[in-house]
């Protein structure tokens, strides 16, 4: 018997050392353990997750000669400018079955509708969180107006990145989130050094545990972050500013520089079958573009305004697009806002 235990224990050990290992490089909080455990168990790997803030801070790792990622998360734009530089692999179509779930509707938004080497993932905003508990005497409106709001000094907070929180400010006058326009980008700063002397920080990360203690009250956040923790605490409330939001859009892509490949597109699949795509999409909060998968979750979920926002508000609402060179304009004036006092 106990030569037995001995032989199953040292097969458990060889087949321990042989699992192929996958590596994602992803967003924080950005898809569900219990989901990972499942495709473990399906394909008898393991899964390594690493995360990254930024679409930039991403980029530029890879720039620096990164090659240990099979499978990565960034957004649209980004995608462009990886694709642009050669980074991406081809997709197999062959092996991603459940393709066809994906909504045209989404597509649509988006460079690559072929998905020749990208496959959405999430749709998602970055908009706005309130304590409305503590805002009683005066209730927040669905506006970005409200970073300008003097008592609420030192409680608030907006995303450290520069594409979201520079569009933030051109959305509050009424202008493109990609505008090309060196006055608008001026009249932007402007707006933002201004809403600098309210902030408490400049955050990508603490926003969620802050708001979530009433150590801020108004934070600047991505909608599953700030679904998730309104999951927990219903004080808290979304609101998406009326004057439209940076909408974007989260893919799956695979560099060219992956060692397990065809791992990684299993996993592609696995993430597009509808029960698996619902269970990850109630678990993280976002919106999955998935068509099938949108009749498996609860109503209640699709009644948060983090997942679903009305058509009106949609039609102000634009995705963040690769700028090329002019994105050197944004850089100049996220300079000038970091610099201000």
């Amino acid at each position: 018997m106990k030569r037995l235990a001995l032989l199953f224990s040292l097969v458990c050990v060889t087949l321990g050392v042989q699992a192929e290992t996958l590596h994602l490089y992803t967003w924080a909080d950005y898809i569900s353990p219990e989901v990972v455990q499942k495709f473990e168990q399906q394909h008898r790997c393991k899964v390594v997750i690493d995360t990254f803030d930024s679409n930039e801070s991403m980029f530029a790792k890879f720039k620096a000669g990164a090659t240990g990622y099979d499978l990565v998360f960034p957004t649209s734009y980004m995608i462009q400018v990886m694709q642009g530089q050669g980074m991406l692999a081809a997709l197999d179509h062959k092996l991603i079955p459940n393709l066809p779930n994906i909504d045209p509707s989404v597509l649509a938004k988006v460079k690559d509708q072929a998905m020749a080497h990208s496959v959405p993932y999430t749709l998602a905003y970055a908009c706005i969180a309130v304590r409305k508990d503590k805002m009683k005497s005066e209730p927040a409106e669905a506006t970005w107006a409200l970073f300008d709001r003097a008592a609420l000094a030192g409680r608030m907070t907006l995303l450290d990145d520069m594409r979201e929180s520079i569009g933030a400010a051109l959305k509050s006058l009424g202008h493109s989130i990609n505008t090309r326009d060196e006055a608008q980008l001026a009249a932007a700063r402007d707006v933002l050094i201004r809403w600098k002397k309210n902030i408490a920080r400049f955050d990508n990360e603490g926003y969620k545990s802050g708001i979530d203690s009433a150590e801020f009250l108004l934070v600047h956040g991505y909608s599953g972050d700030l679904f998730q923790v309104q999951m927990e605490n219903p004080k808290i409330e979304i609101l998406i500013p009326r004057e439209g939001v940076t909408l974007g859009c989260d893919a799956m892509v695979i560099p060219k520089t992956a060692k397990q490949s065809t791992l990684a597109h299993a996993l592609i699949n696995f993430l597009l079958d509808p029960a698996i795509a619902a269970e990850n999409m109630e678990w993280m909060g976002y919106y999955c573009p998935n068509k099938p998968a949108l009749e498996k979750v609860s109503p209640e979920f699709l009644k948060n305004p983090a997942i679903i926002i009305p058509a009106e508000l949609q039609a102000k609402c634009e995705v963040i697009e690769d700028l090329g060179p002019d994105l050197a304009k944004y850089t100049k004036v996220w300079d000038q806002v970091k610099a201000a006092r």
